[in-house]
């Protein structure tokens, strides 16, 4: 297991490496960037005139130089372009870039004019807080769900809970979240949920229990929109993980002995079934924290990763996109590493290094 774990971090170097190369040629290629945004700003158009901030900075072969149709001054557009890096080429840029993320040195941002670190450290309580909840009650629903659904397979109660499954996950959860908001948070009918942030402005002045309570107010309706979008799935893999096992022979032959149904459901399918449920929580919580979350944040205006993000691609903050893109991926690869080990974990027969992997 050793050797294996020793292969899979010395895969991630490469993997990252390529993540982050890909990501820089196509941001190159993108319209706009940190410079056209700095020139818009100055020229009081602000976002929306980046596009043509950027056709007027561009030289004729879109190398970043100035041609001076704009009528800018080009010791401002030269004193951006050093200010934001890009008086360097492209891959003398990526090299600095990727030199000074492998001492965990993210820089500063453009346009907050405060570390990457710092603004990261800042915001990820909120999408910790939202990705974690909303994970467990996607568990708490999903397994209990899938059980009953692969115990009553082909009953009633399992056709019409594949109806109700199958609408959820046709509808994507950001549109949930505006349906929520219409119905319940004074959109267009009932007023009893905040619209935005997850405390109200006096939460300092409150009782510990009271603060509790107005945590729970806030996040009632962004967890019910992130739950609502992702329990389907996990609940159709537990009902199938489970189908799989309980149509295998050692169930027939635990029922032949006489024991109950409850004793064969959980005592012998419940670990195998719950194999590839349980080992894929931590990739799960992942996906739900980094790319789940992210309109879910936009739309309550909760200042989390997501709505960081959404920040710095609008106003072309290069140094907090690749910065949170690195360290994700990071976060990612190892985290997927980590539910290899789980499966080992919850069934230790499996053997990734007897595999070849």
């Amino acid at each position: 297991m050793g050797r294996y774990i020793l292969k899979r971090l010395a895969l991630i170097v490469p993997t990252l490496f390529g993540i982050m190369l890909v990501n820089f040629i196509i941001v190159q290629f993108a319209p706009g960037g940190p410079v056209e945004q700095a020139l818009a700003d100055a020229a009081g158009f602000g976002v929306s005139s980046t596009a043509a901030a950027s056709s007027a900075s561009l030289g004729p072969s879109g190398d970043g130089g100035y041609t001076g149709a704009s009528g800018l001054n080009p010791e401002l557009v030269a004193r951006l372009e050093k200010q934001f890096g890009f008086d360097k080429p492209a891959h003398e840029r990526f090299a600095l870039m990727m030199w000074n993320y492998l001492r965990l040195d993210f820089g500063d941002s453009y346009f907050q004019d405060r570390a990457v670190v710092d603004l990261v450290l800042e915001r990820l309580p909120v999408s910790v807080s939202l990705g974690l909840w909303s994970l467990l009650l996607i568990y708490a629903i999903s397994i209990p769900l899938g059980i009953a659904k692969a115990v009553r397979e082909g009953q009633r109660f399992d056709v019409w809970s594949s109806a109700v499954i199958f609408t959820a996950y046709a509808i994507p959860g950001f549109l949930f979240a505006i349906l929520l908001i219409v119905l319940f948070a004074g959109g267009s009918y009932l007023d009893w949920f905040p619209l935005r942030g997850l405390t109200s402005e006096n939460f300092d002045d409150l009782s510990p229990l009271a603060k509790v309570g107005d945590y729970l107010w806030h996040l009632a309706l962004p967890l019910t929109a992130l739950t609502i979008g992702g329990f389907a799935t996990l609940t159709m893999l537990t009902k199938n993980s489970f189908l799989e096992e309980l149509n295998k022979q050692f169930v027939l032959t635990a029922r032949a002995k006489g024991l109950t149904e409850r004793r064969v459901l959980y005592g012998h399918v419940f670990r195998n079934a719950m194999l590839i449920v349980i080992a894929g929580f931590p990739a799960a919580f992942v996906g739900i924290l980094f790319t789940g979350a992210l309109l879910i944040e936009v739309i309550f205006q909760l200042d989390g990763i997501g709505l960081l993000g959404y920040e710095a691609v609008v106003k072309r903050d290069y140094a907090i996109l690749f910065g949170t893109l690195f360290s994700f991926t990071l976060i990612g690869l190892i985290m997927q590493l980590i539910g290899d080990l789980t499966y080992v974990l919850v069934d230790p027969r499996i053997d990734f290094e007897g595999r070849g992997q």
